[in-house]
């Protein structure tokens, strides 16, 4: 079976082809807002951000973070945009990696613009054009070790940096700066530097973003189970505004995309038309599709979770009903499903989780139920049986009937229902089947199949 899959954002501080050699991975352009969360819905085992949007393109929110990890997603940052986030979000469980990332959580550094480069296009790898305050820093440290400077000179270099506008940092500039200041930097100590440079400089964001996707990759091997948060996730109108708006874009455009992302390589809504061409399937799975999503909101609304045993036990009834107990079983299944293990993990978490919101709206169901039956035209027909059912059963002193008052055994009696009156063969699991129609259990079924049966034989109009 293949690796739990990463989405990993990355640009001008590492290009993916370099970041493949580390991490068998999906490579996606810099990360901007919106784009944790639509990556989030292709549920992948994990997402690591190194490179991200700011300022002309909104940045990526902290919320779709968490919302990402209370889906069980693990999320890592570094180097960049990710180290930033990754300090922010530390006590909520985001992993950070590197040294950037440290010196931001401990408050060494504050300014976004530490880690902000101007960059290219897609098409040129999103190449750097300008260096980032970060590296300038772990440089002059490493120039001042190495005896190129002194801590005087590195102090008034690092001025000067931070006083320049980002996009026009670079190296040649920062010296060219401190040879025209006035009064301007000793000329043997710039010469020296200059010299020292080539083979000297330190791309810090560079060296974080691979030990990143190194931490990302022996993370994955040694611990591929879903995130777990101990955090409650707060649904607000702004968040659900935000994600419906983030929803309507996609995370990457084009088939080389998709085929990078390992999915099928039709579009996303093949599938949807397949089915629309039964128009009454596809109007009752909408229905169905409709139920579970309110059902999972309120969920979440709620802050309910589904302990680690109940999900054990939920995946293995899963497994079992559909004889996939096979590893190799398994993983045909989930090829031929469009699913990764992981998203077989949310799959079970949330039909959990759905029933669990049923269950506690049942004594309500009825009523809305009656009113779509009202809806459709359907209500009269089925309430006037109704009556005439309980009438007839109750003057016979059958409106609530034993097996012993009924002409067939039990066995012949569910064979009766379901292969005779539904077409259908008997259920292997007759209690699952009754909770299926939200009756507490198998008695209950059984009484209302035994009043069929009556009801039945005492008048032949009733079949």
């Amino acid at each position: 079976m293949s690796a739990p899959r990463v989405f990993v954002f990355t640009g001008p501080t590492l290009q993916a082809e370099e970041g493949r050699t580390l991490l068998d991975a999906v490579y996606l352009p810099p990360v901007s807002q919106g784009d944790v969360y639509r990556a989030s819905r292709e549920r992948p085992w994990g997402i690591a951000i190194v490179d991200g949007y700011f300022g002309r393109v909104p940045a990526v929110w902290h919320k779709e973070i968490l919302w990402a990890m209370t889906e069980g997603i693990h999320v890592f940052g570094a180097a960049s945009m990710g180290a930033l986030r990754a300090a922010e979000l530390a006590s909520f469980g985001m992993e950070g990696v590197g040294e950037v990332f440290a010196a931001f959580k401990s408050g060494e550094l504050t300014a976004d613009d530490e880690v902000t480069v101007v960059h290219g296009p897609a098409a040129s790898g999103y190449r750097a054009l300008s260096e980032a305050m970060v590296n300038i820093r772990f440089t002059l440290r490493a120039a001042v070790a190495a005896g190129v400077v002194g801590e005087g000179t590195r102090g008034e270099l690092l001025a000067l940096a931070q006083a320049t506008f980002y996009p026009r940092r670079s190296w040649p500039a920062l010296l060219r700066q401190a040879a025209d200041r006035v009064p301007p930097l000793p000329e043997e100590k710039l010469a020296a530097l200059s010299a020292w440079l080539p083979g000297g400089r330190i791309d810090q964001k560079r060296a974080d973003a691979r030990a990143l996707l190194a931490h990302v990759a022996a993370r994955r091997e040694a611990d591929p189970s879903p995130k777990r948060v101990s955090f409650r996730f707060q649904h607000t109108e702004a968040w659900e505004a935000a994600r419906r708006q983030a929803a309507q874009r996609p995370l990457a455009d084009g088939l080389d995309a998709m085929d990078a992302m390992g999915a099928d390589t039709f579009p996303p809504d093949a599938v949807l038309d397949e089915l629309r061409h039964d128009g009454d399937l596809y109007r009752a799975e909408r229905e169905r599709a409709l139920a579970r999503a309110l059902s999972l909101d309120l969920a979440r609304l709620q802050g309910l979770a589904v302990p680690p045993a109940a999900l054990e036990e939920a995946a293995d009834d899963f497994r079992r009903a559909r004889v996939l107990h096979a590893p190799e079983a398994l993983a045909r299944w989930l090829g031929e499903q469009g699913l990764t293990p992981e998203g077989l993990f949310r799959l079970v978490r949330d039909g959990v989780l759905a029933e669990r919101i049923r269950a506690a709206t049942a004594p309500d169901l009825g009523r809305h139920l009656e009113d779509r039956l009202r809806e459709s035209g359907a209500y009269a027909g089925l309430a006037a049986r109704a009556r005439d059912k309980q009438a007839t059963l109750a003057a016979r002193g059958l409106d609530n009937p034993a097996v012993g008052d009924c002409d067939l055994p039990l066995a012949e009696l569910w064979r009766w229902y379901f292969e005779t009156r539904l077409g259908r063969p008997v259920p292997a699991d007759l209690p699952a089947y009754a909770r299926s129609l939200d009756l507490p259990g198998e008695e209950a079924l059984l009484r209302a199949v035994l009043r069929e049966r009556q009801y039945v034989a005492l008048g032949p109009q009733n079949r």
